[in-house]
């Protein structure tokens, strides 16, 4: 594997991005990364050929083949780059259990986190409670665990790990506080956070708040 070329197209700020960025440094892989413009009209040549059904990174194009979205994406890293640091179960049930709570993450993390920082009003309230909701719940999954896997780093860890870049931010609009609303699932992060695949491929979270409030005043705030 060593002669294959591999080129991420991805966005600095995307946590759907960083999963894949932390499962490659998993594996070791070494790759080409493309920062794409996600503006509408905007978007590269290449990101529209690579992802032509959804015009969305981020997109893993190994020796010419694109793979799109990101629990995809790293499934597929750790089946091609199978020879260290596996990332999903051996066990059959355990993996199906993986991909439950990936897909838990994906569909009850990402529209209500946004809520909490790029809405107003009772809308906005309404994400930040069902987003620490859903994280209690993830907590409770955790458990005693060392990690979602148990003592070994994984496929659930990569999945939530990056969403805590954006806690800042969440934080910030939303006027609460993590440690305090989901102590157990911050320690967890502290301990992701001592491996350098996650704490390399992690951009800062004051960038990131800067980002989201130029958004919210470019985007997301209603004039008049």
């Amino acid at each position: 594997m060593a002669d294959d070329e591999v080129i991420l197209l991805d966005f600095w700020a995307s946590m759907f991005g960083m999963r894949v960025r932390v499962a490659l440094a998993e594996k070791g892989v070494v790759y080409e990364y493309k920062e794409q413009d996600l503006r509408k009209d905007h978007k590269s040549q290449l990101l529209l050929e690579m992802n032509p059904v959804h015009h969305k990174i981020p997109v893993l194009i190994h020796n010419g083949r694109p793979v799109c979205e990101s629990s995809n994406i790293v499934q597929y890293i750790d089946e091609v780059w199978n020879d260290k640091a596996p990332l999903l179960p051996s066990d059959l049930y355990q993996r199906a259990q993986a991909r439950f709570w990936v897909d838990y993450i994906d569909k009850k993390l990402y529209e209500v986190g946004r809520k909490s920082w790029a809405a107003d009003g009772e809308e906005k309230e309404a994400g930040k409670k069902e987003l620490i909701e859903n994280l209690k719940v993830l907590e409770g999954e955790l458990g005693d665990k060392c990690f979602y896997g148990g003592d070994t780093f994984g496929y659930v860890d990569i999945a939530l790990v990056t969403f805590y870049s954006w806690f800042h931010t969440y934080e910030t609009f939303g006027n609460f506080s993590f440690e305090k609303e989901c102590p157990n699932l911050m320690a967890w992060i502290r301990r992701c956070l001592k491996k350098e695949s996650v704490s390399k491929s992690l951009p800062d979270s004051q960038k990131i708040l800067d980002f989201a409030v130029f958004m919210k005043e470019t985007y997301f705030t209603k004039s008049g």
